[in-house]
């Protein structure tokens, strides 16, 4: 039968604490090890990964109001409330568009490499060149392009070509493309600020003032465009929590300079882009105006050369007062008919611009033809400012996003209203002409009575002074644009700009790296240690048996080479531990008043292996050498192995004598130690358990008990059958032999039950094959429930690793 076909009762041991302090304690080497493998790459992680540096700036989204807006100029719109324009600036910041433009404004797709010890690091604003590009040609991008500085004039160019097709890239048209080259390797001496022009590469290498001159290589590298936009669009934004009008915006990276550049660039550009939006009302006005401008001025100059002419023909004919006066009523009537002319040019315009077009940033500002009509320029300028914030979005939103739905909602709202606005004003305008034109009618009938002469004089002057007069209008309009133009500010305003004024590195954290490693150097062998402590379900050494079992212990028998080792080598550590496991029987037996003067022995185990036969056969001839008449059974009658250490025969036992076949002096056979007879099993028998058990079995022993002092009955293991339960009635004391890094701790749950139900009396537990880590064990008392003295052999052949244990022991106590 194996060892595992045996029944064992459910045993749930708890964790020994105290066993498990020890444990670790004992393992101190592991520590040493895993903290100097941690520390090494913790310090070698600190050395070769490179610096990361934090910076950021401030910036707050206004509502700037333009000092020279008035209900008269109309020039400017609202772009919203303040918190729209925070989310709209947040939006616009993260959105690939705007970060394409500070890339390309900053041409930082030219990268910059040095070598350093470990690795190669970014030297953008670190070495004395910086590149001009022509962004007219396409560049050659992923390859090095190495630069060797030989002078402060002059540097040499070396481009390995090692394939025939050189991959371009054409930053202004954001498109690839591939140039045949013939392989090999490129190399060139070029003058400071002389033009590189080759097939594949167009570029200018300019001095860097900042940058003292030194004579080490670099390299330059194009990169890809759009990879490029993308690791630079990783701008961490976020609101003040006093303030959402405030934004942070903060970047990681590498070089300092790099991310100082890019964060102050990106806030540049968003604001030149914001301004010129901001502007655009304005913008289309001017551009208006000066068309305007243009033709009037075209007017004015044929009108003018018409009444000089005219004066020349006439001798400078001067009008008499009436007629001067009614001259100058007339161009006053004029003028005004003008206007209204215009007004009512403007909104057939405005109306046919909001029915045809589907873009409405180009509206001209209603003021430019004098509509003072306040919901015409109110809703004429959020139509205005509703299409812009439109054209924003384009570039940070998918087309048929519901911001694009709701705002063209707004749109078609305000042009119904618009119309409505427009048509009502147009009659008002109908009636202010028809009212013009009466007034025209009067004057006209008064000029029809002047001589002919001074009609045309009046007409050409008329003509003049009304296209002259339009003019100067246009012009104060133009003029009045400018002013607002100029006056626009941008709706961010920088608090602090982002500047390297010298902070660390945020990362590598070196401090926290050493901390990590300390931690992990102390918890990945303590975890180790503990995961096997509690896989191991095996028995350690004699602290398991004492947490594990109220059985007391007998004693603690080390490793031996010889099974007779009491007899072959008596003074041996080995030895002595079964000398003091005899001194604690004896405690036993005398605590116990025995009446009879033979003592009976019972030696067994959980299973086999753990030492029965050994300790039995050491316990009997530690007896014997007493000068005790011994005697030692072999009850196994399964698996009879006793006699092959005395190099004695089985032929006839314990069973012959059971069954009657033989009496007790033909089964005895005399053994080379004095004072020491062995009953060997026998034949193995069909029925053993049933023989144990049988009368004869009893008589056997009082036999036995008449003859000798001391009996040792090595019987089978306890957790196979039940025989050595049986025969415990004979025995005064019962040995329940367990073995290091062998027995099972779950093995002890039979042997306990029995022990707590009181099935066995007078058990005691022994260790067997002992092994401390110094190589020297020692217990200590005497009796019923402590250790025994235990002293016990070890390897002679210690491996390499434990004479390094055993060395550095030595230097630790030494010192």
């Amino acid at each position: 039968m194996l060892d595992q076909d045996f029944n064992i009762p459910d045993f749930k041991p708890m964790i020994n604490f105290k066993e498990l302090f020890f444990k670790i304690l004992s393992k101190w080497y592991w520590y040493v090890i895993s903290l100097a493998i941690c520390y090494g790459i913790a310090h070698s992680v600190n050395v070769r990964k490179k610096s990361i540096y934090r910076f950021g700036t401030q910036v707050v989204v206004s509502k700037a109001q333009n000092p020279f807006f008035s209900s008269n100029t109309s020039l400017t719109f609202n772009w919203g409330g303040v918190s729209d324009k925070v989310q709209t600036t947040m939006t616009l910041l993260k959105s690939r568009s705007h970060n394409e433009k500070v890339v390309d404004y900053l041409q930082f797709y030219v990268d910059y490499e040095k070598q350093a010890k470990y690795w190669s690091y970014d030297a953008y604003k670190k070495v004395p060149y910086t590149v001009k590009v022509d962004t007219s040609r396409a560049q050659l991008y992923g390859k090095d392009i190495v630069i060797k500085p030989i002078s402060e004039t002059e540097f040499e160019l070396s481009i390995d070509l090692n394939t025939p097709n050189l991959k371009l890239f054409d930053y202004n048209k954001k498109k690839q493309s591939v140039v045949s080259v013939k392989q090999g390797v490129f190399k060139k001496k070029y003058k400071v600020n002389e033009k590189i022009e080759l097939p594949y590469l167009s570029i200018t290498l300019v001095p860097y003032l900042e940058v003292p001159f030194y004579a080490q290589k670099f390299t330059i590298k194009f990169s890809n465009f759009n990879s490029k936009v993308a690791t630079y669009k990783r701008v961490s934004i976020d609101n003040d929590i006093a303030s959402p009008a405030i934004l942070n915006l903060v970047k990681l990276g590498p070089n300092k300079d790099r991310s100082i550049d890019y964060l102050n660039a990106s806030v540049k550009v968003l604001s030149i882009d914001q301004l010129r939006r901001k502007n655009q009302f304005a913008t289309n006005t001017i551009k208006f105006v000066d068309s305007m401008l243009i033709s009037l001025k075209v007017q004015v100059g044929n009108d003018e050369d018409e009444l000089n002419n005219f004066r020349e023909k006439t001798n400078s004919l001067d009008l008499e007062a009436d007629a001067a006066k009614l001259s100058a009523e007339l161009t006053a009537v004029d003028f005004d008919k003008e206007i209204i002319n215009k007004k009512l040019d403007y909104i057939s315009e405005l109306e046919k611009y909001l029915r045809l077009s589907k873009d409405f940033t180009k509206l001209p500002a209603p003021s430019i033809a004098g509509l003072e009509e306040g919901n015409i320029v109110s809703n004429t300028g959020k139509i205005v400012s509703l299409s812009v914030e439109r054209s924003k979005y384009e570039y940070t939103l998918k087309e048929g996003a519901p911001r694009f739905a709701e705002l063209d909602r707004d749109i078609n709202s305000l042009k119904v209203i618009l119309f409505e606005n427009i048509k009502a004003y147009r009659s008002a305008l109908d009636i202010e002409l028809k009212s013009i034109n009466r007034r025209v009618g009067k004057v006209q009938s008064k000029f029809s009575t002047l001589p002919k002469d001074q009609q045309q004089y009046i007409n050409i002057e008329r003509k003049y002074q009304l296209s002259s007069g339009m003019y100067d209008m246009f012009f104060n309009k133009r003029s009045e644009a400018g002013l607002v133009m100029a006056a626009n500010v941008s709706d961010l305003l920088v608090i602090d700009e982002a500047k390297d004024v010298g902070q660390g590195p945020v990362g590598p954290n070196h401090k926290l790296n050493y901390i990590s490693a300390l931690i992990a150097g102390l918890l990945l062998p303590t975890f180790l240690i503990v995961l096997f402590f509690l896989l191991n379900n095996k028995i350690t050494g004699p602290e398991d048996l004492s947490f594990l079992s109220k059985i007391p212990i007998l004693g603690i028998i080390g490793k031996s080479s010889t099974p007779m080792v009491v007899f072959e080598r008596s003074k041996s550590p080995v030895s002595e531990s079964f000398r003091a496991m005899r001194s604690s029987l004896e405690f036993l037996y005398k605590k116990q008043k025995l009446k009879q003067d033979t003592r009976t022995i019972l030696v067994t185990s959980s299973v086999s292996g753990e030492g029965k036969t050994f300790t039995s056969i050491n316990i009997a001839s530690l007896y014997a050498m007493s000068g005790k008449n011994t005697v030692l059974i072999g009850l196994d009658l399964r698996k009879p192995k006793i006699f092959d250490d005395f190099n004695l025969h089985n032929k006839v036992g314990v069973v012959n004598y059971l069954i009657k076949n033989k009496n007790l002096s033909e089964i005895i056979q005399k053994t080379h130690i004095p004072n020491l007879d062995l009953v060997t099993s026998g034949p193995i028998p069909p029925n053993p358990s049933e023989l144990l058990i049988s009368d004869e079995m009893e008589e056997l022993m009082s036999e036995l008990k008449e003859k000798y002092d001391y009996i040792v009955l090595d019987t089978p293991p306890l957790g196979l059958v039940t025989d050595a339960l049986d025969l415990t009635k004979f025995s005064d004391a019962n040995i329940y032999m367990t073995r290091q890094d062998y027995t099972k701790k779950g093995m002890l749950g039979l042997i306990n039950e029995k022990y707590e139900n009181k099935e066995i009396e007078n058990l005691s537990l022994v260790l067997n094959h002992y092994k401390t880590k110094t190589g020297y064990g020692y217990g200590y008392g005497y009796g019923y429930g402590v250790y025994g003295n235990g002293y016990h052999e070890v390897d002679e052949d210690d491996s390499v690793l434990e004479k390094i244990k055993k060395a550095l022991s030595r230097i630790l106590k030494t010192k």
